[in-house]
């Protein structure tokens, strides 16, 4: 195949052409979408409303291989409590009078309602003459904004009666009004103001698109949905597409996470009620995966949606990951996936700041660092992500520094997750979160005491704790997880690969997750020192510790430093503290939680203990991951119903365990002992489980001695792409 080679330097940054595509080249996904959105009146309205830029920006998309752009309206809150911000919130009277309903925003001119349809026909229209699909996202259908006295809009002219008939009637009319529109992005669980289980309510609204006249997907957000929402769409007789998070509301590594989070797996004795029954009841499993969607006699297609809770602000540009995603987005048959953008959240929840000036939103305090538009700093990711996703073999060359600083908080993301929720945790600007006292209001979701080292990896099937990891460590006997050490190294070398860029705007943001990389390292380090003193009270794993954490707090203070001056003092993604500052505001909490180690150092004593020392030794030591001379053939397809063997050749090993689930996240993993023949070791997925409608995933847990384990395939050396094995049944 011939593939022309892109280079991409700071030239790109400031707008250089993209080359020529070449003619041999076919999509590896079907859909590659971008998605952004209106959060914030005093932020967005500026872009939403400038005709100027849509041509440009989305001449950059078409040229990059998108095919689909989503404009999504009503993500500004999660739930309709304390508004400050309504505007577009609940969409619909922001764009147009209904006949026979006296529904509208109030505070709301009549000419700026009719001035925003124009501007949706606008972009709608600009959209569909590039040959891009148009993309409506509404996630709010409720209008009752509670303890709210300072909403700036509220909506008039709505009740229980009426709500359900209104909602359809303005879908219709909106679709009608813009003809480009060709797809319709909906949240139907309880953050979308509507109670889960609410199927009357949503067979309605679904009408509407039905009432349009022509063809219009429905495209549902898949957290807390079940068959009955799923059928309800169907029954419209359009298409339908099931968007599940790609690792949660964040990004992580290149691949689906094996297990989902034990605070996802619903109770068995769970009763479902209220606002969010179904999603934080018995469809938890839905919140942050795809869930139990990969039947292989699926209805309707896969889209994977790429949050952007890890990466807001932050020039992020890598290749290699970007092509092991999207190999990955083809996982069982998948359609494709959708970027949610840069600076998606800048803004939210009421939290937008007016900035005087073009390129306001990117946050820079240096004038000289702001792009005409927004989006031109991010043309580095637009373009790594839109080549990659048409064609992942295509040669994307992005500065080094730049690749290995992109891999960063994607891996620290996989590894450590104390919230999966956008709104407690923002990794960039990273709050604290104490070795030794809980959490009291952040990171809600992670497992009590809700301290670093009992922080659970977003992928717990094969990545270990801290504190368990630190328990393996002093009883000698290993698992084959990637432990926070292997993690650690990780992003010291990955930090170590960043060297100075020449285009400063690139430069500095490469820094400052270069700085990321060193800080989480020493941080996972020192969990584990701490975790051993804590199980042990010797005072040389609490030194260790504190040496490691003051190693952080230094690469802490640095990147903060280089962002002084660069980035204003207080950048907004939300009203919440953790959701708003700077680096250099969370330096006190680093310093009280290392004066709290501090103040344990003079009642340590050293205990001798030679287990003690070798587990310092580790964990302060490059890691080494244990292998051996491995052949697996992998089945082409299995036969439902029928045992699936599986072989594995290696050289004789004190264990080897085959781990394997459906590909469904509802049900936990299960793993069979392998029996050795000769020179192979084997075991049988039974009958039974393959008769099954999901594929099927698996892989391999060998162990050599007690302490040295790994798994097979495990990740692979530039760690960008899947640690397991899929077989389909069709």
């Amino acid at each position: 195949m011939n593939r022309r080679r892109f280079l991409l330097t700071a030239t790109a940054l400031a707008g250089a052409p993209a080359l020529p595509q070449s003619s041999a080249e076919r999509p590896a996904l079907a859909l590659r979408s971008v998605q952004r959105l209106f959060t914030s009146e005093v932020e967005d309205k500026p872009w939403f409303y400038d005709r100027e830029t849509w041509p440009r920006y989305l001449d950059m998309l078409a040229e990059n291989r998108f095919n689909r752009f989503n404009l999504s309206f009503g993500l500004g809150y999660d739930f309709l409590r304390s508004v400050t911000d309504a505007y577009f919130l609940f969409a619909y009277p922001f764009f147009l009078a209904v006949p026979g309903y006296s529904v509208r925003a109030a505070n709301l001119p009549d000419a700026e309602r009719d001035r925003n349809l124009e501007t949706l026909r606008f972009i709608s229209g600009q959209t569909a003459a590039r040959g891009l699909q148009f993309q409506l996202g509404i996630w709010m259908h409720g209008y009752q904004w509670e303890n709210s006295p300072h909403a700036n809009y509220t909506i008039e002219g709505l009740d229980a009666g009426n709500h359900g008939p209104y909602c359809r009637d303005a879908l219709a009319a909106l679709l009608r009004a813009c003809p480009a529109i060709t797809g319709v992005t909906f949240r139907t669980h309880g953050e979308s103001g509507v109670s889960e289980g609410s199927y009357p309510f949503w067979g309605t609204v679904f009408d509407g698109v039905k009432l349009s006249g022509r063809k219009v997907e429905i495209d549902l957000h898949a957290k807390g949905i079940d068959q009955s929402m799923i059928d309800l769409a169907l029954a419209t007789g359009m298409p339908v597409r099931v968007s599940p998070k790609f690792w949660a509301e964040h990004m992580g590594m290149p691949y689906h996470q094996a297990d989902i989070r034990p605070q996802e797996v619903p109770e068995p004795d769970h009763h479902d009620s209220g606002l969010m029954a179904l999603s934080t009841g018995s469809r938890s499993f839905t919140r942050y995966g795809y869930a139990d969607l990969m039947r292989e006699d699926r209805r309707f297609e896969i889209l994977w949606r790429v949050w952007p809770g890890s990466q807001r602000l932050l020039l992020w540009a890598d290749p290699v990951f970007a092509a092991a995603c999207a190999r990955a987005f083809q996982f069982c048959g998948s359609s494709g996936a959708e970027i949610m953008e840069p600076l998606s959240f800048k803004g939210r929840r009421g939290s937008g700041v007016a900035t005087p000036g073009p390129g306001g939103r990117c946050a820079y305090a240096d004038a000289s660092l702001r792009p005409r538009w927004d989006w031109e700093k991010y043309l580095l990711t637009y373009r790594v992500w839109g080549r990659n996703l048409y064609n992942p073999d295509a040669v994307v060359e992005v500065d080094p520094a730049l690749a290995a600083a992109s891999r960063i908080l994607p891996i620290v993301t996989t590894a450590h997750l104390p919230s999966a929720a956008n709104n407690n945790y923002w990794p960039e600007i990273y709050t604290n979160q104490s070795l030794v006292e809980p959490a009291k209001a952040e990171y809600s979701d992670t497992p009590s005491p809700r301290v670093f080292g009992n922080t659970s990896p977003l992928d717990p099937q094969l990545f270990s704790r801290i504190n368990d990891f630190a328990g393996e460590l002093l009883e000698g006997e290993r698992t084959g997880k990637y432990s926070p050490i292997e993690v650690a190294q990780w992003l010291e070398d990955l930090a170590a690969a960043v060297k100075p860029v020449k285009a400063r705007r690139v430069d500095i943001d490469v820094a400052i997750q270069a700085g990321l990389g060193r800080f989480f390292a020493a941080k996972f380090r020192a969990g584990v020192l701490y975790a051993i003193y804590e199980r042990t009270g010797d005072r040389s794993a609490l030194q260790e510790a504190l040496n490691r954490y003051r190693a952080a707090r230094a690469a802490w203070a640095g990147l903060a430093e280089k962002a002084k001056g660069v980035y204003v003092p207080d950048i907004t993604v939300g009203e919440l503290p953790w959701l708003r500052g700077h680096w250099l505001d969370r330096l006190p909490a680093i310093d009280a939680d290392i004066a709290l180690l501090e103040s344990r150092l003079p009642s340590a004593q050293p205990t001798g203990d030679p287990r003690v020392m070798a587990a310092i030794a580790q964990a302060t030591g490059r890691p080494q991951r244990p292998s051996a001379p491995v052949h697996h053939r992998v089945p082409a397809r299995f036969q439902p119903g029928l045992a699936l063997v599986l072989e594995l050749t290696c050289p004789p090993l004190a264990a080897a365990i085959l781990h394997f689930r459906h590909v469904n996240q509802a049900e936990r993993w299960r793993s069979a002992a392998m029996e050795r023949s000769g020179p192979a070791y084997a075991a049988a997925i039974p009958p039974v489980y393959t008769g099954s409608p999901y594929p099927l995933q698996y892989y391999f847990e060998l162990k050599s001695t007690p302490d040295r384990a790994w798994l097979y395939p495990g990740f692979p050396p530039d760690l960008a792409g899947p640690p397991y094995y899929i077989v389909r049944s069709r």
